[in-house]
């Protein structure tokens, strides 16, 4: 990778710029600012939904940077006997799901779009894991949803988060569950030719 290329994260999302960071990736934040409730894109498939907007998320912040630049743009739901269960919202939403999840299992699907603007490529994939919840009380699900956690996250559960004691066990991509698969983003790294240390620090200090 050229010196003066820049990782951009096409997300808000604090959980998806840990896994950056903990990852030794030096990047900068641009929020695509899409409409992710455009009735085209919630009548998709909760796997094509998916692909769609962090596809249209990364093509957004393309159109505001130069051409020296990597972009990554992502989107998450969770699916539930076929349904696409994104951000609660609210607490009536958040408690009414958690009980309906208690003793279920679902699909958490994130996809990931890579643009390399400097040669012009694009790389999109979808990582997908089942998660298992455990049995739930009432008085625990009350207790979670009054963080206040739940309600701005897809399917209103977090792995890195304060209901990691209610999941489980998951079968998959642990980061592609928090937001950004990282195996995943290395995989596209590859194939746009570059190895994962041209964007990353691979040095551990003692």
């Amino acid at each position: 990778m050229s010196s003066n290329r820049k990782v951009v994260l096409a997300s808000a999302s604090p959980a998806r710029k840990r896994l950056l960071e903990s990852g030794g990736v030096a990047f900068e934040v641009i929020v695509s600012g899409v409409d992710e409730e455009d009735p085209k894109i919630t009548s998709l498939s909760p796997k094509e939904m998916v692909i769609a907007l962090a596809i249209l998320k990364a093509h957004t912040v393309k159109e505001k940077v130069g051409n020296n630049h990597l972009i990554i743009g992502c989107d998450s739901t969770f699916e539930f006997n076929g349904q696409s269960l994104g951000k609660p919202g609210s607490a009536e939403v958040a408690i009414a799901r958690c009980k309906e999840l208690r003793g279920n299992f679902g699909y958490l699907h994130t996809g990931q779009c890579v643009i390399d603007t400097e040669n012009g490529i694009e790389v999109s994939d979808i990582s997908t894991s089942k998660v298992y919840f455990a049995q739930m009380s009432d008085d625990e699900i009350e207790s979670y949803v009054a963080t206040g956690e739940p309600l701005a996250v897809a399917g209103g559960f977090t792995l890195d988060g304060l209901s990691s004691p209610f999941i489980s066990r998951i079968e998959g991509d642990s980061t592609g569950i928090i937001g950004l698969s990282m195996p995943h983003l290395r995989l596209a790294i590859n194939s746009l030719g570059l190895y994962w240390s041209d964007i990353a620090r691979t040095a551990v200090n003692a």
